[in-house]
């Protein structure tokens, strides 16, 4: 069993390596994926940078906040791609 990964930190030091248009790109992936779990934000865009960090518009959220949801999709399609495999979908 895999160990679960820790959540990104608004803190962590890789944040203000991203520039406004990697969030913009990521936020393009994160709607992408979401899409097939019902998990839609019409209006997540990027907003105003703070101390150097780029913040996300879900009521101006840390770009952390984006890439833990990526993060989590991403898992989720790994497991159920695994699960598949396997013959164990949940699917019904």
């Amino acid at each position: 069993m895999p160990v679960p990964r820790r959540p990104m930190k608004p803190t962590d030091p890789r944040i203000p390596a991203y520039t406004d248009d990697h969030i913009r790109a990521l936020l393009a992936e994160l709607q992408e994926r979401g899409k097939k779990f019902g998990l839609i934000w019409p209006s997540a865009d990027t907003d105003k940078t703070l101390d150097g960090r780029v913040l996300v518009r879900f009521n101006t959220a840390p770009a952390s906040t984006l890439l833990n949801l990526l993060t989590l999709l991403l898992d989720v399609e790994r497991n159920q791609g695994r699960d598949r495999g396997r013959g164990t979908s949940c699917d019904s």
